[in-house]
């Protein structure tokens, strides 16, 4: 059995992501991201609500938030902070009555005296436990109990400004409680020197810690450190005897004085909490909470369920990421884990490495204005799905399958890429040889062997060109409609198409509303829908027949989507004129550029959406003018009706 070489061990990986953890999966949460941009967000709106709704496997900053303020509201329901005072009185009513017992059957004088001494204890329990403080306990479990209530108030007390003491004092005798004393008394002249600016306090502080560490489990590493956690236990316990009642907080203030049967014990916490207060003005100690349940909790379960309430609201705090300047790297995953499990830490820590990978990736750009845009690179990876997603429409309704080539006459491009399964263009030996040999190289393999990673093949393309633009309607009734997202998809695909399988060709995108204008992708993926009267069909074929004129070689394809008839034109001194109905003026205009598109060689495919008869009677018109056709797709279909139309139209 083989050994591991000395001085290598293995364990938790704690400094930073895990580096064997799969890398964030940006496709999914760039599609969504996407989809708010086209709706009309801002880029950084749209990563903030990808942020707060969270992805399929990850929940989000409002699902855990939702998730915080449950767990806040169960410990305020399911607790109440009287649970010392309810012990003490438990063990003070059996002590009493344990003596009651003991006395009732010895008929002397004495033993009459001490129930008369019994009798007249005062009501209020503080009272009760301070008057029996010299009583001479006959019986041994009454005896046992009064020193079970001394034991527990001391405990409490120091469970409360230290974390874990109850149960570090669970079988404290004189000296363990004497030793607590001199801890407190130690620690007050430490944090007094400290307040002083005593040059001599780092001496004092490892002098105090070599002494006292045990009480100390965090391990401060200086004296700030120590106060931080110290004040911050302190506050806890301030807030918790704030949440009680004035005659709650009375009965524990005289009961503190029984503590180990020292009052040294009270005066030395009060003088510590004195001092914490004002050297960390900052912390909390206030403010209160209402707790209505029926669980009873100690001083120190109380000081732990308000410690985890401020903990719980600072939580909220950081996930609800509204201060300036808030990252996701804020969130204390630590703290997280701690209130609501390891599964919160983790969808913590995968919303982070989501931003900060978003952010490296370079998929958000700052626009010359300033302002936050989706980058190139996330432009292309939304036509890559927008494309997909047009292709599984047209794969449905024609039976067509998606071709690998960048044209069907099947000429080189001069480009290669990677073999993918169906491709059936030809290999490019050298560049497949050239991969095989770094790849057997790169992972030190003595002998060459080909994998089918290293396969390249030849790109083709069509040799002959097409001049393409897209006109797409940007008026209200789109946005008022929902016809705005699947409208900025379609341009997406066909963007996507012509980029990467026709290269060759050139694509115009032109918006029109009142006015038409020319627009690259990212300016109408960002387009924001605002209130506009006017369709301008003139204008847009206008700006079509220009960029036509610019590539005379290239076929011309004209594709308009649109939902309304026309009721804008353009005059000669540039100004749009709006009237509705249209006047006859505006349609002859239209119809007249559409003539000359026709005798450029374009014909017109107008996608008509909505059943408006107006609307269908002039795109009819358009069409037979231009020897072009009418589609009405729905809107799920829309994209898929352009790009089969452009593919349609390119072919013959």
């Amino acid at each position: 059995m083989s050994t591991l070489p000395e001085g290598y061990s293995y364990g938790p990986w704690h400094d930073g992501p895990d580096p064997l953890a799969p890398p964030a999966d940006l496709r999914d949460a760039l599609d969504e991201i996407g989809r708010d941009v086209m709706a009309g967000a801002s880029p950084r709106s749209a990563l903030e609500e990808l942020l707060r709704r969270g992805t399929p496997r990850t929940a989000g900053l409002d699902e855990l938030t939702r998730r915080l303020w449950q767990r806040r509201s169960e410990i305020q329901r399911r607790h109440r902070l009287d649970g010392t005072l309810q012990e003490v009185q438990r063990l003070l009513d059996e002590a009493l009555e344990a003596e009651r017992r003991e006395l009732f059957p010895d008929p002397d004088d004495d033993a009459r005296f001490r129930e008369a001494q019994l009798d007249a204890l005062p009501p209020g329990t503080a009272a009760a436990v301070r008057e029996l403080a010299q009583y001479d306990w006959r019986s041994a479990q009454g005896r046992e109990n009064y020193g079970k209530i001394r034991d527990l108030l001391g405990r409490e007390l120091l469970d409360s400004r230290f974390e874990g003491m109850k149960e570090a004092l669970q079988n404290a005798g004189p000296e363990e409680a004497e030793q607590a004393n001199r801890m407190l008394a130690d620690l007050n002249a430490l944090l007094a020197a400290h307040a002083q600016g005593r040059e001599d306090v780092p001496e004092r502080f490892a002098e105090f810690l070599r002494e006292h560490g045990e009480f100390f489990p965090e391990n401060p590493k200086n004296v700030e450190e120590l106060i931080d956690v110290l004040a911050a236990r302190s506050a806890a316990a301030q807030r918790m005897l704030n949440s009680m009642t004035p005659e709650q907080r009375a009965e524990l203030a005289e009961l503190s004085q029984q503590a180990f049967g020292d009052p040294r014990l009270a005066q030395q916490l009060s003088t510590l909490d004195a001092q914490l207060r004002a050297l960390r003005p900052g912390e909390d100690w206030t403010s209160s909470e209402r707790f209505r349940g029926d669980d009873p909790l100690g001083l120190g379960e109380g000081a732990r369920a308000m410690s985890d309430l401020a903990e719980l609201d600072a939580l909220a705090e950081q996930l609800g990421q509204s201060y300036p300047g808030a990252r996701l790297e804020d969130i204390d995953v630590d703290a997280l884990t701690r209130q609501l499990g390891p599964d919160a830490g983790v969808d913590a820590r995968r919303l982070s490495e989501l931003e900060r990978e978003l952010r490296r990736q370079g998929l958000f750009e700052r626009a010359p204005d300033g302002t936050l845009r989706l980058s190139p690179k996330a432009l292309r990876r939304l036509g890559e799905t927008a494309l997909a997603d047009v292709v599984n429409a047209m794969r449905g309704k024609t039976g067509q399958r998606d071709t690998e080539s960048a044209g069907a006459a099947g000429e080189p491009t001069g480009a290669t890429r990677p073999w993918r399964f169906g491709d059936m263009q030809p290999w490019d030996v050298s560049r497949t040889v050239r991969n095989s040999v770094l790849r057997s190289v790169s992972v030190g393999e003595r002998s060459v062997r080909m994998d089918v990673s290293d396969v390249e093949v030849i790109e083709t393309e069509h040799r002959s060109r097409a001049a393409v633009a897209l006109l797409v309607d940007t008026s209200w009734s789109m946005v008022q409609e929902g016809r705005w997202l699947p409208m900025k998809r379609t341009a997406l695909a066909l963007h996507q198409l012509i980029s990467t399988r026709f290269r060759n060709d050139a694509l115009q995108l032109i918006t029109f509303g009142r006015y038409a204008t020319s627009v690259e992708l990212a300016e109408l993926v960002g387009l924001e829908g605002a209130w506009e009267q006017g369709t301008n069909a003139h204008h847009a074929l206008l700006l079509a027949g220009r960029h036509l004129r610019r590539h005379p070689d290239a076929q011309p394809v004209i594709l308009m989507v649109t939902d309304g008839e026309p009721t804008a034109h353009l005059e000669p001194d540039g100004t749009a004129e709006f009237d509705y109905p249209p006047q006859p003026r505006t349609l002859l205009k239209t119809l007249s550029e559409v003539d000359r598109m026709a005798k450029l060689g374009a014909s017109v495919t107008v996608f008509r959406l909505g059943d408006d008869p107006r609307l269908t009677e002039f795109v009819d018109l358009i069409a037979r003018r231009s020897g072009g056709r009418v589609v009405a797709p729905d809107l799920d279909g829309l994209g898929a009706a352009v790009v089969g139309d452009y593919l349609r139209t390119r072919k013959r």
